[in-house]
């Protein structure tokens, strides 16, 4: 419980001080001209948070996994495959009425406009990149695979994340919401992941091994 209260913390912290325009705020401005240089290498890595481009990545990945799931006979070979997707379509239900209700303006290089708090691209990327990996995992054949692996998520949502304050698309704020928002959801597929192989390892009845 702790890995999801940590983030869960932090981003109710973060999403108390844009709706009561706390001084956590100040801070994230001044922050944001820092880092602010629009280009088009920051723009480029902002573009990998695309729905567009992140999820048909989950979506092969969902495809592969549940084939040699299949494949190999394992048991409930369906579940992590759904468990992602499902994942994935929770993103938009729970950024969506996040930003109308926070409603928060975007930075001086953007038009004028309300909504961008937590950002969505971000979310996109931590959640089709992580699931991607997460179900990915058990069929990788070596430990330096999966650490690479991990390492390839972990550079997507930062290069995301990154390339969205650059260009200004984003407050710093918004992005790391989005890293906590993620984070809980993350974790808590990798719980229900882990609970599934534990009980189907322990030989609890599914459909295709009948009574134990």
């Amino acid at each position: 419980m702790g890995l999801l209260a940590l983030p869960a913390l932090l981003f109710a912290l973060i999403t108390w001080q844009v709706v009561a325009h706390g001084p956590l705020l100040r801070l994230d401005s001044r922050l944001s001209s820092a880092l602010v240089h629009p280009d088009k290498f920051s723009s480029g890595l902002s573009d990998l948070g695309n729905a567009q481009v992140a999820v048909p990545v989950l979506v092969i990945v969902i495809a592969y996994v549940a084939r040699r799931g299949r494949a190999t006979g394992t048991d409930r070979w369906w579940l992590p495959p759904t468990a992602a997707a499902v994942l994935m379509a929770l993103v938009p239900a729970i950024i969506v009425p996040l930003k109308h209700w926070t409603a928060r303006p975007g930075t001086p290089v953007v038009p004028p406009a309300v909504g961008y708090f937590p950002s969505g691209h971000t979310a996109t990327a931590v959640i089709a990149y992580g699931s991607a990996t997460l179900i990915l995992l058990p069929w990788l054949g070596s430990a330096r695979t999966r650490r690479t692996a991990v390492g390839i998520c972990a550079a997507l949502v930062l290069g995301v994340s990154f390339g969205l304050v650059r260009r200004g698309w984003h407050w710093p704020l918004d992005v790391v919401a989005s890293w906590c928002l993620g984070s809980i959801l993350l974790t808590t597929l990798a719980l229900f992941l882990s609970r599934s192989r534990r009980r189907s390892s322990s030989g609890t009845p599914s459909s295709s091994s009948g009574p134990s």
